[in-house]
């Protein structure tokens, strides 16, 4: 199993995709980071040489920032923005979208499951409004 920047990659998985796994970096810079290290973007990740792997982990390291250093900076600057009280500081913490999504129909994603508030049964009114008497 090969391990690049603390991520255990699949053995059979393709290098294109399997680099993917890696937070950081998605489709369009595994191709520039084979092509940077000369490595057929269609090669296992059995397939590869110490060689090829020691030189795909010095650009990782070199060019990318990746995995916990890059959790770190982009949770640095949400902390940033709560201080500083901007707008998108508060949307995050409140658990909105903070990119000007609609919320009134979308957005269960930040929003978590539904909570119904109101609904009552035609029972449950009925008795509410003969409880207290109108004045």
């Amino acid at each position: 199993m090969v391990r690049i920047s603390g991520v255990d990659l699949p053995d059979n998985g393709i290098i294109e995709f399997a680099l993917a796994k890696l937070y950081g970096i998605g489709p369009s810079n595994t191709l520039v980071l084979l092509q940077k290290a000369s490595v057929d973007r269609l090669k296992r990740v059995k397939q590869l040489t110490e060689q090829e792997v020691a030189k795909i982990q010095q650009i990782i390291d070199k060019d990318f920032i990746v995995e916990g250093d890059l959790r770190r900076a982009v949770g640095e600057t949400i902390k940033r923005l709560k201080v500083i009280n901007s707008y998108r500081g508060s949307r995050h913490t409140h658990g909105l979208p903070a990119r000007g999504q609609r919320t009134k129909s979308n957005a269960r994603t930040r929003r978590g499951k539904r909570k119904t508030v109101g609904a009552l049964k035609k029972d449950d009114a009925a008795k509410a409004a003969t409880a207290a008497p109108a004045k």
